[in-house]
This record gives structure tokens, C-alpha cells and sequence, in this order.
């Protein structure tokens, strides 16, 4: 029988899972320090990798304090810091009175509107500050002061991130890169002890409080806050595109990330009433094996693991939890238990902020105005070829890199399993199994008689519609590719990101969601020639808006595609706005670094013919016929110098 409509939904979901239990099915506890120090070398430059590496040398902070004021038994400082050429941070200082130098914690922000102007996160700093701690809060990039807009409220991830995928930067680790510079910012402080430095954050704060903790060894006190679990928990949940880091599941989990810590101090805090993958029962999972490796260094009185009944946040008990733990472990005093806090008076978000009533300078720069520029950087290195031996050099370099980018698999399947065929009237319909756990239903409309010419028809919103003429010439093919239309996982998306879920788990695993629908275009194809025995000298594949990306990346890399169309497709992963109309499914990591832009990929096409119908920038704008052929140069050019230049075919669209 074919799948349900409850089960086509829970399809891909089950799938991802049992693709990443079998990813981790075979990771063993390394069982000597000498083993755990081998493997830590590599998870760090692994993890490195992931989130697209850190400059190599830091460039100035340049702080600049643009605001203060005094309380009972602290001051705040409104600071502005430069943690990379020109992205501004906005962070507060608080500085508890008498002398120093003072020990210091690091607070991040989790996913509240306000960022580092909440009421519960200024608690945990004010609190920090009466025990005599100076305490750094910073704005996450994108998020607080630093959104879009200068409007408080906005949120980093979805489409906003997801322009930083294609550079190969995540947004995960600028995070962590920024907050090692905000430890920069401290360390240069007068009243700071530099050798006593600790970080703490909640929900996505707690995410990079463990992230940053495992990287930054200046860090001798890491608190996480309801953040963590097991990366597996993941699978099934939606979570911020700041706490994804591409592929991690394929070399560790969680407990290999704290691990890093060790023989630091650590206090995972969680609440009962957490979702799954931040409850108790999977944050005590990683604590064990974290214990593990805290034996190799005799400091297993340095991680402790406490629950408290509550639901997601940064309650007072936890803030209490969190205070008698960095007391003990950067102030020597007490034994780890809580410390109470005591009442105490937030500020309005306004006496915070570093641009006073959001007047922000026009040239701020946003996570997609610097994701656009990186992206331009790494296009520099790619000029448009102007002789042969350019070209076939170029070729070379994107047809050995685009499958490694997109994911693709070598060991597929030798034969596709059929099942479930039907018939009724022209239409026939077949299950093909695209690798074990992904199912498709593929149909083909022909008027009876063989048909010389096949034309498969992409269209993630509905089916693609033909004319009646086409069916005289050609053999229509359609099919749900995995995770989309009828086999769409239910509750999937996120604000401007339809496919949010699914691509995030995909990144988790390392398979981007578009290397797995090029993949199941090429099983369709497997399985039509094994129902006729053979394929048709002329195949096309057509793809209509997002479905076209993956008509062109199908035709790039398979060559038994003689030709290809992309309708009202994005013409760049270039945007300096958060991407609209889009899927997130279709930003791969790292793909403009490591093998070119759109017009790059439609190049590899050549000099088999390519149609493009219209197109769409990032953010959704239809391009006229001149923007186009200027977004198509490269393919351009590629195509002149195969000597087919009428195979490149450039129209607008009907909605130009």
C-alpha cells in the first residue's frame, strides 16, 4: 500500500533520524587521555570547519563608550566594539565598585525580543555584579540594536541566517567568534583579572555559552543554560538557525563539544518542563559522558549537572544556581551552593541602548549586508573567463566540487525498487524508493503511443502545468521530490522559511537539502529507464521558481539531461536583504566558496541548451531581460567559449 498522508508527513523525519542514529551508531567514549587528547585536536579544527573558520588575525576592538550611569554598588557602561572591519557590537559593561581587578563573566542572550535589554537577562548581570563581578552583556549579531532595522524585537534566524549559508559562514560560529572578542574586550579592561573569566547564557545563549566555552580555553567557568540536550533531540524540533552547526552529527555529539571543557569548570542547568531536546532526560545523557571524560583530568568534582522544576527561561533559582557555582570556581569562596539573589530594579531598554532612540548610522551593517559582502569577496577569485583554458580550469574545479558540496552520495543504490504501479487513462504512476526510508510516487502522462522525448516537470507548490502540444512531442514526468508537496513534513516551517525544519536536520547530518533533491531527480530518471528498459535520447528537465535551482544543479552533474529550463528561479545567492520567495533548502553550505554562484552552476550545463525564463533576486524582485543577461555573464561566456553560445538561451518572463 502506498504511504498515508500522516505517514508521507513523518516520512523525511523518520528518515533524517534513522540516517543520524547510523551516523553515531558506531562513536565510542575515546578510553585513555591519550585518546581524548588525540580526538580533541581534530573536533576543534572540525568544528572550525563547520562554521567556516575565524580570521586569522583579530583586527582592532576600537571600544568606544557611549553611555553611562551609576546604581547602588555598580555602574553601567554603553560600549560599542569592532569585532570584525566595521561590524559594530552593542554590549553593556557593568562594573562593580571598589577595587580590582575583579573576576568576569561573559552573559549572551537566548531568543527574547529584547536581547541583552530584557528585564530577566539585565537580573543575571546586575546579580553578577553585587557579588563583585564585571559583567560584559553583548547583542548577538542580528539580534537587540543590531537587526535589519534598529527597532528592538527582530529575530536573527530563518531567511536572515540562512544568507550567510551559501558563504560558508554559520551563524553559529560568527556568534562564537564575536564573543571571543568580547573576552578580548574584557581581558584589556584595568578591572579585570584576566585569569578569571566565565561565561553564561540561556536557550540559544546557552548555545553559545557552550560553544564558545569549548573553543576559548580563557573561559575557566561555563554555565549553559536550558541548551543542553543531544544533538540528535534536535531532529524533530525546530531550533534557531544560531545553534545549527553543518554536519556536526557526522563527526560528534554534544557531550564531544563540552567535553572541551574539561578540566574547566562546568554546570549544565535544565528545566523539567523544557522541550525534548533541552529536557533533563537528554542533557543527562551528555552528562555522563562528560563525566567520562572529566576522569582523565581528576577534576570530576568540576561539572555538575542540576535540574530545576520550571519551564524554558533563566529563572531566579537558576540564577541563584549559577551564582554559588562561578563564586566558588572564579572567587575561591563557598562550596557551589546557591547563592540568593535578592530584590533588585531593571532599566528601561532605552537607557541601555548604545544608539539612543535606535538613530543608527544608514551604512550599519546587518547579517545579510555582510554576508553579501563576503560573498562578493569570494567571487572576486572567480572572474568571468575570457580565453578556453580559463574556462576548461574553472570546469574542472566546479564539477569535482559541486557533488562534494551538495552532499552527494557515491555509494548508491545499483537498482531502484519499484512498487505500486497504476494506470489510469494517459496517467501511470510508480513508487520508486530513492535511498531506504525516502519513497517517492512518480507520474507520467503520455497519449499512448511511444514517445521519443521526456520531460520531467519541478515544481514545489503545485504541479507543473503543460500544454496540450507538449504531450504530442514529449513524455510528461512529474514527482514530489523528499519533503516537499505531498510528502512535505508537517509543522515545517518558520517565519519566511517554508522548509525550515527539514533543512536544518538535512544540515545536521551533512546532506543540504538540495543535494538530496538533485539526488532523487536522478532516481526517477534510474527508475524510468528501468520501467522502459531504456532512456529517450532527449531528456529536459524543467523547474519552475525555487524547483529550478535543482533542475540545474540535476543537469549540471548528470549528463544524461540533454537539456535543462529554469522558470522564475533565483539568479544569485547574493543578497544584502533576507531572502524572500526562497527555500532554505537550497543554501548549502559554503557552495559560493567552494564552487561558484547560480550563473557558475548553469555554466557546467554547457553545451547542452539551458533556458532561462525570467528570475528573482534574493529578495524576491522580479529581473528585467538586461539584469538577467548581466546575472548570466559568466554562463555567458562559458557557453561562447564551448562554441555553443545559441545553446544559452536568456527570455524574460511573463511577469517581467
Amino acid at each position: 500500500m502506498p504511504p498515508t498522508s500522516a505517514e508521507n508527513q513523518s516520512q523525511f523525519l523518520e528518515f533524517v533520524q534513522k540516517y543520524a542514529f547510523q551516523l553515531r551508531s558506531s562513536a565510542t567514549l575515546p578510553q585513555s587521555r591519550q585518546a581524548w587528547d588525540e580526538q580533541r585536536t581534530q573536533l576543534r579544527a572540525r568544528l572550525l570547519a563547520s562554521w567556516g573558520g575565524f580570521p586569522q588575525t583579530p583586527s582592532p576592538l576600537k571600544p568606544r563608550v557611549v553611555g553611562q550611569f551609576q546604581r547602588d554598588g555598580y555602574c553601567v557602561e554603553n560600549v560599542l566594539l569592532e569585532t570584525r572591519p566595521g561590524i559594530q557590537m552593542t554590549a553593556n559593561i557593568y562594573l562593580p565598585d571598589g577595587d580590582g581587578p575583579h573576576p568576569a563573566m561573559l552573559c549572551v542572550h537566548g531568543h527574547w525580543p529584547l536581547a541583552k535589554h530584557e528585564p530577566t537577562v539585565q537580573k543575571r548581570c546586575i546579580g553578577l555584579a553585587r557579588l563583585g563581578f564585571v559583567v560584559l552583556m553583548v547583542d548577538a549579531f542580528g539580534a537587540g540594536e543590531r537587526g535589519i532595522q534598529p527597532e528592538l524585537g527582530e529575530y536573527h534566524g530563518e531567511m536572515v541566517a540562512g544568507t550567510l549559508w551559501p558563504t560558508g559562514l554559520a551563524l553559529a560560529g560568527l556568534q562564537v567568534y564575536e564573543n571571543m572578542r568580547a573576552v578580548d574586550y574584557l581581558t584589556s579592561r584595568t578591572e579585570v583579572d584576566a585569569e578569571r573569566i566565565g561565561v553564561t547564557g540561556c536557550s540559544g545563549g546557552g548555545n553559545q555559552t557552550m560553544y564558545v566555552g569549548a573553543i576559548d580555553e580563557r573561559l575557566k567557568c561555563v554555565v549553559p543554560v536550558c541548551s543542553v540536550g543531544t544533538y540528535q533531540a534536535y531532529l524533530g524540533a525546530a531550533c534557531c538557525m544560531c545553534e545549527v552547526t553543518p554536519s556536526a552529527l557526522t563527526y560528534t555529539e554534544e557531550s564531544g563539544v563540552l567535553g572541551l571543557v574539561a578540566p574547566r569548570a562546568l554546570m549544565l542547568i535544565n528545566a523539567t518542563q523544557d522541550a525534548f531536546q533541552f529536557s533533563v532526560g537528554e542533557a543527562r545523557k551528555t552528562f555522563e559522558q562528560l563525566q567520562h571524560i572529566f576522569r582523565f583530568y581528576g577534576r570530576q568534582e568540576a561539572a555538575r549537572h542540576v535540574s530545576i522544576e520550571a519551564d524554558h527561561g533563566y529563572n531566579r533559582a537558576m540564577r541563584e544556581a549559577m551564582y554559588g557555582w562561578v563564586v566558588r570556581h572564579l572567587k575561591g569562596q563557598g562550596d557551589g551552593a546557591p547563592i540568593e539573589e535578592g530584590e533588585m530594579t531593571t532599566e528601561a531598554a532605552e537607557t541601555l541602548r548604545c544608539f539612543a532612540g535606535g538613530k543608527r548610522p544608514t551604512t550599519f551593517v546587518t547579517v545579510p549586508r555582510f554576508a553579501a559582502a563576503e560573498a562578493r569577496r569570494l567571487l572576486q577569485a572567480r572572474p568571468i573567463p575570457n580565453h578556453r583554458q580559463h574556462w576548461e580550469s574553472d570546469r574542472l574545479l566546479m564539477v569535482s566540487a559541486l557533488p562534494k558540496s551538495l552532499g552527494i552520495r557515491k555509494n548508491r543504490l545499483e537498482s531502484s525498487t519499484i512498487s505500486e504501479r497504476r494506470q489510469n487513462g494517459d496517467w501511470s504512476s510508480f513508487e520508486v524508493t530513492s535511498e531506504p526510508g525516502v519513497s517517492l510516487r512518480v507520474s507520467r502522462f503520455s497519449k499512448g503511443r511511444k514517445v521519443g522525448k521526456l520531460k520531467l516537470m519541478l515544481d514545489f507548490e503545485a504541479s507543473v502545468p503543460f500544454e496540450e502540444a507538449e504531450v504530442d512531442e514529449w513524455r510528461i514526468v512529474q514527482a514530489d521530490l523528499r519533503g516537499t508537496g505531498a510528502l512535505a513534513n508537517s509543522n515545517d516551517g518558520v517565519g519566511r522559511a517554508v522548509d525550515h525544519n527539514s533543512a536544518e536536520w538535512s544540515m545536521w547530518i551533512g546532506r543540504p537539502l538540495l543535494g538530496q533533491w538533485v539526488e532523487d531527480v536522478r532516481r526517477i530518471l534510474d527508475a524510468v529507464e528501468q520501467e522502459d528498459g531504456q532512456l529517450p535520447e532527449e531528456i529536459m528537465v524543467v523547474g519552475r521558481s525555487v524547483a529550478g535551482i535543482v533542475a540545474l544543479c540535476a543537469a549540471a552533474l548528470d549528463v544524461r539531461i540533454t537539456r535543462c529550463q529554469m522558470i522564475g528561479s533565483l539568479t544569485s545567492y547574493i543578497s544584502d536583504i533576507a531572502y524572500e520567495k526562497q527555500r532554505l533548502g537550497i543554501m548549502v553550505p559554503g557552495i559560493l566558496r567552494d564552487v561558484g554562484d547560480i550563473p557558475h552552476i548553469a555554466s557546467l550545463v554547457s553545451p547542452r541548451p539551458l533556458l532561462i525564463t525570467g528570475g528573482v533576486d534574493g529578495g524576491g524582485a522580479v529581473r528585467t531581460l538586461q539584469q538577467l543577461r548581466e546575472d548570466f555573464a559568466y554562463a555567458s561566456a562559458a557557453f561562447g567559449l564551448d562554441g555553443a553560445h545559441k545553446s544559452l538561451q536568456i527570455v524574460a518572463g511573463p511577469d517581467s
